[in-house]
């Protein structure tokens, strides 16, 4: 099967200004992922940037030229800041130093760098990395609050270790929030401000201290679902039963294990919900009695009795409000098109997505995904396959266009 690649940055135009500290290794690490996803990157690189990582370096990397002087003969433009500035549909500064803050915040434009910060007039992103005596110093302080009255968008570190040894908040975010933060940026807002609720993975349903009955879902769409929608500005409560596949640090997650503790988290939230995504594959059945110790083996069979959960979806669909979009998943093996128009129906859906999960590349576990969207007309729309990210995309393209109407 040919690997699919999703590169959702191709077109998007990203100027990167690395300042001088030891995460300087990590700007080269990060340029280099933003170009494999499709991402045009120039990068400028402080004087003191340079005594980390060298230009040659991160010019292989962005597969442009990296520029590190303000006045340099060997330019052929003589405004190449201003050039930069109108070419770029953002601009980051990783590390941001204390240096480099201090700088912006007071308007000071001695270098490459600090002059192209005043001369550029889109989305600014500052991503600090520092000794956390530095990052918290009432200086530092004031003069992040300074960017951030300015429109400067500044990313707050993480807790840890830094490179001397001290521990405190100073560490540079992981490449994922990094991302997140990059793509919000350059993303259109076309959720903005529409409560959204998501589920993902699957349940458990306790049959004794050791032993579940659970499924084979992996949570991977529904969280990519949770992670596209806030990019596109939404308020995204993402309710995620056991899964091994860790969310972003950044969304607000509610954990839950079985059938009825999301379907209880889900009704709970639902009525003032604009937007809710069922993707979670919630058990059908439930032990009627859940053996209070470990069941031993025996020289006989055992019967185990069950009993139907709640049917989230149709609860949902029952009592959903006037204006409020309803998305279920169906997840099947054989009739996968005459199954899911019945379930449009009895559930009261606005759009379903379908995918046969015993197809190569499709359903549990894998990356990508082969689906059909199905909107409550019975209008059928098929996918080719792809990854789950790019399938997120295109649910929420649907939704963005159902909420138009």
């Amino acid at each position: 099967m040919k690997e699919h690649v999703y590169k959702p940055l191709t077109g998007k135009r990203i100027l990167f200004g690395v300042g001088g500290g030891i995460a300087a290794f990590k700007a080269a690490e990060y340029v280099r992922e933003l170009v494999k996803l499709g991402g045009d990157v120039k990068v400028i690189l402080t004087e003191n940037g340079e005594q980390f990582v060298g230009p040659l370096t991160f010019s292989a990397l962005s597969n442009n030229k990296c520029e590190t002087r303000l006045f340099d003969e060997k330019n052929h433009s003589p405004i190449l800041h201003i050039e930069l500035s109108r070419w770029a549909d953002c601009l980051v500064v990783l590390p941001a130093t204390a240096n480099i803050i201090a700088k912006a915040a007071v308007g000071i434009a001695d270098d490459f760098l600090s002059t192209v910060l005043l001369s550029f007039n889109g989305p600014r992103l500052f991503f600090p990395s520092m000794n956390p005596n530095m990052f918290s110093h009432p200086a530092t302080q004031k003069n992040i609050k300074a960017l951030r009255d300015m429109g400067y968008k500044v990313i707050e570190p993480q807790v840890g270790k830094v490179v001397c040894g001290e521990e405190g908040k100073g560490r540079l975010v992981g490449f994922e929030t990094f991302l997140f933060h990059v793509m919000k940026t350059l993303w259109p807002k076309g959720l903005k401000r529409k409560e959204i609720l998501i589920t993902a993975g699957p349940t458990r349903e306790p049959v004794d201290p050791i032993r579940f009955i659970s499924n084979r879902s992996s949570g991977k769409m529904g969280i990519s679902l949770a992670r596209a929608s806030a990019l596109r500005g939404g308020k995204v409560e993402l309710i995620l039963g056991p899964t091994k596949v860790e969310p972003p640090p950044f969304l607000s997650v509610k954990r839950v294990e079985t059938a009825s503790q999301m379907a209880d988290e889900v009704l709970s939230l639902s009525p003032k919900m604009d937007i809710i995504i069922m993707a979670a594959a919630v058990a059908d059945y439930t032990p009627i009695n859940v053996f209070k110790n470990k069941i031993k083996k025996g020289d006989e069979e055992i019967s185990l009795l069950l009993k139907k959960t709640t049917d989230i979806l149709f609860e949902i669909g029952k009592n959903k409000r006037p204006g409020q979009i309803v998305v279920g998943f169906c997840a099947e093996t054989e009739n996968l098109i005459e199954n899911c128009f019945k379930k449009l129906e009895k559930k009261g859906l606005d759009l379903i997505v379908a995918n046969n999960v015993t197809e190569e590349g499709s359903g549990f576990d894998y990356d990508t995904n082969k689906v059909y969207l199905i909107d409550s007309e019975e209008n059928v729309e098929e996918l080719p396959l792809l990854s789950k990210d790019e399938v997120s995309e295109r649910i929420l393209d649907r939704i963005e266009k159902m909420m138009e109407v």
